[in-house]
């Protein structure tokens, strides 16, 4: 069980981007509090919990513990699970989307040929340059990726926050690629507040500026930088589609860490649940 002084040391573990603390707090504004071995967000009544414990992510019985501490809390309306199995406290219908954290050993294997031809390639045309300033180009190469795509309104609202994200985090770090003429042309930022996983957060580029193999000229910069300090694994996120899945499979990632993400509603105890049935059988 962690003490509510032991934040610090969440972030130090986590092995998903949802624990680290700054970036989740930089991008969604919620209080953290610890539940069970476990860190969770609250917003309100409504409580994000992300279910994968201290020190085994993979452990369904502590995640359990965690859910039925959780559902202790008073005035708590609404409970989200993120972990690496559905908790059986779920109510029968709860719908859960289900996915993968793809995870890259580090060193990472060596790359095959068609990756190297592509890095090569890059190298040739870009430079990367690292560091923690934003700027005006970085937001427009995002501003451009919005208005190219139709995004949930909480995946907008989380890219609109990057600034504030490596404001907050003294882990994170801007990877630049720019062009011989110093235009912007792709960036990377990346996280390293946990001891063991690195992780890639955010990727955007421009496709008139950006050749071919941008990104990943981008993603060996980050791998080096892990590497160098120290990180055993690099979480590379979730597979979303079967083109982020092969850019991650032909890295050396495999898809090992499951991801079950689901919601509902908590029932008032008591006299608040009695009622709430009495009227609403009224209004039938």
């Amino acid at each position: 069980m962690l003490r509510p002084d032991s934040f610090a040391r969440v972030s130090a573990a986590a092995v998903v981007p949802e624990q680290i603390i700054s970036y989740v707090r930089a991008v969604s504004g919620s209080r953290p509090r610890l539940v069970g071995s476990c860190i969770a967000y609250q917003t309100g009544t409504e409580l994000v919990l992300v279910g994968y414990p201290l020190p085994d992510p993979t452990d369904e019985t502590a995640m359990a513990a965690a859910v039925d501490e959780a559902l202790t809390i008073k005035e708590l309306s609404r409970l989200t699970v993120i972990g690496p199995a559905r908790p059986p406290q779920a109510p029968a219908g709860t719908r859960f989307g289900r996915d993968c954290y793809a995870l890259l050993p580090l060193p990472p294997p060596a790359p095959g040929q068609k990756l190297r031809n592509m890095l090569r390639r890059a190298a040739r045309e870009l430079t990367v340059q690292p560091g923690r300033l934003w700027g005006e180009e970085h937001q427009a190469l995002v501003d451009q990726y919005l208005a190219s795509r139709s995004l949930d309104s909480g995946t907008i609202h989380i890219f609109r926050q990057i600034p504030d994200y490596l404001a907050a985090s003294g882990g994170s770090l801007l990877f630049s690629a720019r062009t011989s003429a110093g235009r912007l042309a792709a960036l990377v930022v990346g996280e390293f507040a946990s001891l063991e996983t690195a992780f890639f957060m955010f990727c955007f580029r421009d496709p008139q500026a950006a050749p071919p193999g941008s990104t990943d000229l981008l993603l060996a910069a980050l791998v080096d930088e892990a590497v160098k300090r120290g990180h055993a694994r690099l979480n590379l996120g979730l597979g979303i589609n079967e083109g982020v899945r092969f850019f991650k499979r032909k890295w050396g990632a495999s898809a090992e860490l499951p991801c079950f993400q689901g919601a509902w509603d908590i029932e008032p105890p008591g006299l608040a649940r009695r009622l709430r049935a009495f009227f609403g059988k009224e209004k039938q």
